[in-house]
This record gives C-alpha cells, structure tokens and sequence, in this order.
C-alpha cells in the first residue's frame, strides 16, 4: 500500500489488476483535495480531468475507466458496451483491457475476480445498495459459477461510525434476521452498522466463498479517505480493477 492507493490482498488470479484509490496524489484543492476523479460533485471539471489522467499514468492503466452515474440502485453494465458513463452501481467485463470502476466516499467497494481470470466486476454498496441486493445482482451477471469467485472489500465508513436509525436494521432484519449480527445498539433507538458484515452475509447467502479486505473506515481516516458523511462537500475515491491483456 502506497499513500496514493490500496492494492488488494486477495486470491485473485496474477492477470487480475485492482485498485483504490485514496485522497493523495492529485491536482485539486480545498475540499476536494486532492485526487479527486469524480466529476459530480463540485470540483473544477479541469482538475478532474487531470485526476483522471494521473491516474491513468500512474497505474499503468490500458485505457479510460468506464466511470458510471451512480444512484445507489442494482443495475448492472458490462462495461464499454453499455453507453458513456451508464446509470448503474456495478460494471464487469470478460474483455481484456477494459477498466471498471466506482466512486465511493462511505459507501463499500466490492471488488470480484474469477479464479480463471475470465471475467472481473466492481460494485457500489452503501446501505441501500446492499438491501436492495447490488452485490447478488453483480454475481448473477456474471458469466461463471458463484464459487469461483473471489472478492474483496474496499475501504467505507467503519462500524463505530455508521450510525444509522432503527428503519435501516428493519430493513435488513425483514429479509434475513441473521443481518442482526451487523448492528450494535446505539443511543436513543439508534443503531451501528457494520457494512462490511452486511456484505460479508449477502456474498456468503449467494455462494462467494473468498472474501477478503475490509476493515478501514473512511470517516475516521481524514488524512487519507474522502467522508461524504463526515465533511458533506468532498471528493470520492476510485476503485478501478480489469485483465491484464494477452
């Protein structure tokens, strides 16, 4: 792990490439300091797009990320056949090359590999995500077993952070009262949540058996994650992985 970026430790196959991005590295500045490469969210479009192409430079990148319009939904692209910057919170691709991406500044990134390097995906997972099901959604696209994958968990809000009302937990207790081990009590009604738990069940529920990551928390960790939670106007992290070409 660099200052700039999180390189995953997983089971992935040696043609599998995947990345997160941190704060450090870029071009803007102020709230949006300083590798910001998302371009919704108040930056100078200028330095966004030099973002994008230190990112590109500094890892090595075969082409552009297909960045997506992120709406906390499970829709599911494969990437480059689906129009510029598709409305969805996940993407994958079976085609060498081709860079998948999300933004996340508290939401989870799940990144997934098959072990035969036939395929990679990345998904956006912050609660609503989650409990509408993004991540069964980005499983069942894919075009391999769910046991030949491999997937690890990206930096979001920690579980001593992520306070949520009682609503969110019924949510997850209506459709599997074993997401009650994600949620510690908190004051006056309200609960924590443990989105890297949540995660971890709903992967399990669909047949993942590696997962792997997890265990930062981007409010915490000012010096080096963006917070859209703790600092409201911010920039987000990029969370990029494709296969390696022939």
């Amino acid at each position: 792990m660099s200052d700039d970026w999180l390189l995953p430790e997983w089971e992935a196959p040696p043609a599998v490439y995947a990345v997160t991005t941190t704060r450090h590295g870029g071009v803007s500045t102020g709230l949006w300091a300083s590798m910001n490469p998302a371009s919704h969210v108040g930056d100078d479009p200028a330095a966004v797009l030099a973002n994008r192409a230190c990112l590109r430079t500094a890892l090595g990148l075969p082409g552009e990320p297909v960045w997506l319009r992120q709406v906390h939904g499970v829709r599911v692209v494969e990437a480059g056949r689906d129009g510029v910057e598709p409305e969805a919170d996940a993407a994958w691709t079976g085609r060498p090359g081709v860079v998948c991406a999300v933004l996340t500044a508290d939401c989870l990134p799940v990144v997934f590999a098959d072990r035969g390097a036939r395929c990679v995906a990345v998904a956006h997972a912050g609660w609503r995500g989650l409990a509408a099901g993004v991540l069964e959604a980005t499983v069942a696209q894919l075009p391999v077993p769910a046991a030949d994958l491999v997937t690890w968990l990206g930096p979001a809000i920690g579980p001593a952070a992520f306070e949520v009302g009682a609503e969110v937990r019924d949510v997850f207790m209506a459709q599997d009262a074993r997401a009650g081990a994600a949620f510690a009590p908190g004051a006056d009604g309200r609960w924590y949540a443990d989105l890297y738990g949540l995660a971890r069940q709903r992967l399990a529920a669909c047949g993942v058996p590696a997962v792997q990551g997890g265990g930062w928390c981007t409010y915490s960790d000012a010096a080096r994650f963006y917070s859209y939670r703790r600092d409201g106007t911010t920039g987000r992290m990029a969370t990029l992985v494709w296969l390696a070409g022939p």
